[in-house]
Order: structure tokens, then C-alpha cells, then sequence
């Protein structure tokens, strides 16, 4: 039996032992530590697991230590710990904490960092992951399978590459909830009521999203199919062509990508 540890226990902390749970993992093999006492008690009403408030030596029989704090509170809350969890494979969820930055706190060289996305809460996320060479198959499919348990993963090979799977996943529901909400706005000024707006709006984008996983072909060939020459779609995207639409979306990537570089450098 696997013993597994969170460090935190927050929403993705929560995701990620839901999902365990749901796939047969038993509780009495989940340690969770959460200083925070309403957190604890939410823990234990919803999973009935007990979890400690701060770290003790119980600690050093976990194989695996997933990491789910605040960045910024890494380096306190891996203190404690630092006597405890060298011998195990350690899991960070966390943004910006770089992979050396945890062999230094732990003392354990096997890391695997995941960036997870907000969907992971209702099992449709999607997490990039990368491993330090030490992490040997077995462990990395053991990350795989938890992950999993909150929808999809994606190996990269650097561990830069994270930081464009922030700016593109990490950040991306904020950019469908943005462009959703200018949608569901535009349909309100056109006569519609908010809740038609809202409704006509994420049908159009789960449906989209589901269709192109189904076809399989490329997004601009998917694209073309919608848009008749001279017809209403391809005069919505001409005026998102003359407006910069496209570039504009890049650009945000890319700063986002950017601003995920600095805080590794910060913060690691």
C-alpha cells in the first residue's frame, strides 16, 4: 500500500484525493498536513480523513509527498518536513518552484513538477508534467495515475517547457472565461436575456471543444468548415482579423509565459 502525503490541502489537494479515493485508494494511506484548522475540519467532513497541523516523523513512511501549498510558503511549510521525506518521490502541483529549489528543501533528488489547471476540480483538467532524470518509469507512471485522476497529463522533456504549458493551460481557463463573458455580453446587447446568452454561449463552447477531440483534424481546417465565403461567420472573422485578435491572443501567451519565467526565477 502506497502512503501517500499532501503538504497543504487546498482545492487541488482536494481534487487530487478525491480522485484517489474514487479510484480505490484507501484513506487509512493518505496523510494530508493543513495548518489552517476550518480547512481540516472541511477535509475530514468530506473525505474522513483526519489531517495533522503540522508535520511529524509519521511523515517518513510516506512514499510519495505531493506538494500543494502557496509557492510562497513553500520553503516554511518543507522545513519540518526536511528530516522526514528525503527518501520519497516528490510531487510538486505548485507554480513557479523550480525542481532544485525542492531537492534543496527535501533533500530528495526523484521530483516531478505538474501544472495543473482549474477543471482538474470537476475531473476535466489537464496537467503538464516534467521529471528529473532520478525519477525512474515506474514512479513516473505512478504521477501519471494521479494526475489522471483529474482528467488528462502531457510529458515535456524541459523543464522551461512548463512555463509554456502555464501560459497556454495553467492560465487558459481564464482566457475562455474571458472571452466567454465578452460572448455572453454581446448576445445581452443584442436582445438575448443573460441566462440565453450564458446558456447558447458554453453549449457552443463545450460543443466546439468536444467536436474537435472527436474529428481530429486540424483547428483551421475545423475553422473553414463554419465559414462560408461572404456569409455571417467569415464576417465575424474578418473583423477579429482587422482588430488583431489572433496576435493579440499570442502576445498574452506569450507575457504569460514570460511571468512564469520571472517567478521561477523569484521564487526558486
Amino acid at each position: 500500500m502506497t502512503i501517500i502525503a499532501f503538504v497543504g490541502g487546498g482545492n487541488m489537494a482536494a481534487a487530487l484525493i478525491g480522485g484517489l479515493l474514487q479510484s480505490g485508494h484507501p484513506a487509512a494511506s493518505i496523510r494530508i498536513v493543513e495548518p489552517d484548522a476550518g480547512q481540516r475540519e472541511r477535509l475530514t467532513a468530506r473525505f474522513g480523513i483526519a489531517p495533522m497541523a503540522r508535520a511529524d516523523a509519521t511523515l517518513a513512511a510516506a512514499q510519495l509527498v505531493v506538494w500543494a501549498v502557496k509557492p510562497q510558503v513553500f520553503q516554511e511549510a518543507a522545513a519540518p518536513l526536511a528530516d522526514h521525506v528525503a527518501g520519497a518521490l516528490q510531487l510538486s502541483v505548485m507554480a513557479g518552484i523550480r525542481c532544485e529549489a525542492i531537492v534543496r528543501a527535501t533533500g530528495s533528488p526523484r521530483v516531478v513538477r505538474a501544472m495543473p489547471n482549474t477543471p482538474a476540480l470537476i475531473g476535466q483538467g489537464i496537467s503538464g508534467l516534467f521529471a528529473r532524470q532520478e525519477v525512474n518509469d515506474a514512479e513516473r507512471e505512478q504521477v501519471r495515475a494521479l494526475l489522471d485522476c483529474t482528467g488528462q497529463s502531457v510529458w515535456v522533456e524541459r523543464e522551461e517547457a512548463l512555463d509554456a504549458v502555464t501560459a497556454l493551460s495553467g492560465s487558459g481557463p481564464a482566457y475562455v472565461f474571458l472571452f466567454a463573458e465578452a460572448l455572453v455580453q454581446a448576445g445581452c446587447d443584442m436582445g438575448l436575456t443573460p441566462e440565453q446568452s450564458r446558456q447558447l454561449v458554453l453549449s457552443t463552447f463545450r460543443g466546439a471543444a468536444l467536436l474537435a477531440e472527436a474529428d481530429g483534424a486540424p483547428l483551421a481546417e475545423l475553422r473553414e468548415r463554419v465559414t462560408s465565403k461572404g456569409g455571417t461567420t467569415f464576417a465575424a472573422l474578418e473583423s477579429m482579423r482587422a482588430d488583431g485578435v489572433a496576435s493579440a491572443i499570442a502576445r498574452a501567451a506569450q507575457a504569460a509565459q514570460r511571468r512564469a519565467a520571472e517567478l521561477g526565477r523569484s521564487l526558486g
